[in-house]
């Protein structure tokens, strides 16, 4: 059988509400995910077991770990699959790890879709997201990797349409600081700010992250990234994606975008970036 490649896209938060903090410790949030057309890359092969190999140049970040969301996700298919079968699973790690982008989530979702196909399972994507949510909270959204808006913990999920936004070219950029969820979410004041809009643009325009001051606090170079890229003119005030690191602006056309990431990279050799695009929606 030939390879099978799934893309883990990786998530952006174009806003994120807080809007309480729940007696279990976590928080009741409300948030527009979108997908960027680029991320890590997985493959599978057909195999006794199940193994994994990670390569890429965040591959480092993620080695000596046995018990990844990786080997996680595939494992709970396998347990749910009539002879467990196995698979070689290669992860190719171009994200940064801890970045805002929900790198593991859409890892581990990947693997579910991919492992879905190599093993023909016939499991909807409906199905793989419910399960998913075994995995954590932002699993389902990116088992889907479609434009939704997401309440409660991040796990109820409404498909929203991007309209004119689909395919509009963005920039990813994290000053290579590594900020722990767990402690900016521990950080936010406790202010219920509002509600989010409902509308792409006006989300963009009006919304608002509340993890952001509560990760500037413990990464002031999130605010360093923020003040370079608001420097480059993009179509909508720069934004952190999730708990950080990364952060991201939209622009008119490649041409923008392109002298956007060149100015960064002169100003900031050390950032890492990421020129992409926004994804379409798919069938829910």
């Amino acid at each position: 059988m030939p390879e099978i490649r799934e893309t883990a896209r990786a998530k952006l938060n174009l806003a994120l509400h807080v809007r309480a903090r729940r007696s279990d410790g976590y928080h009741e949030i409300e948030t527009m995910f979108a997908f960027c057309e680029d991320g890590d890359e997985l493959d599978f092969a057909p195999a006794q077991d199940l193994s994994l190999e990670i390569k890429g140049p965040f591959a480092a970040a993620l080695s000596g770990e046995s018990d990844n969301l990786v080997l996680r996700a595939a494992r709970l298919l396998a347990a749910k699959t009539v002879g467990r079968p196995g698979a070689r699973i290669t992860l190719d790690k171009r994200l940064p790890v801890a970045s805002g982008l929900g790198g593991g989530s859409a890892d581990a979702a990947a693997v579910l879709r991919g492992l879905n196909r190599l093993w023909d399972l016939g499991l909807s994507a409906r199905q793989l997201a419910e399960m998913a949510l075994e995995l954590g909270a932002d699993v389902p959204v990116c088992v889907h990797s479609s434009p939704m808006i997401g309440g409660g913990v991040g796990e109820r999920l409404e498909p929203v349409s991007l309209g004119l936004l689909v395919g509009a070219r963005v920039l990813l950029a994290n000053p290579g600081v590594a900020v722990s969820t767990a402690d900016v979410f521990r950080g936010w004041d406790g202010i219920d700010r509002g509600a989010m809009p409902r509308e792409p643009e006006q989300v963009l325009l009006a919304g608002r992250n509340d993890l952001q001051d509560p990760a500037l606090a413990i990464a002031p170079a999130i605010g360093e990234t923020l003040d370079q890229i608001a420097a480059t003119s993009p179509r909508y005030p720069p934004r952190m994606s999730g708990s950080g690191a990364t952060c991201f602006a939209i622009y008119p056309d490649r041409t923008s975008s392109c002298a956007a990431a060149e100015a960064l990279r002169t100003n900031c050799p050390r950032m890492w970036l990421l020129e992409t695009r926004l994804a379409p929606n798919v069938p829910y």
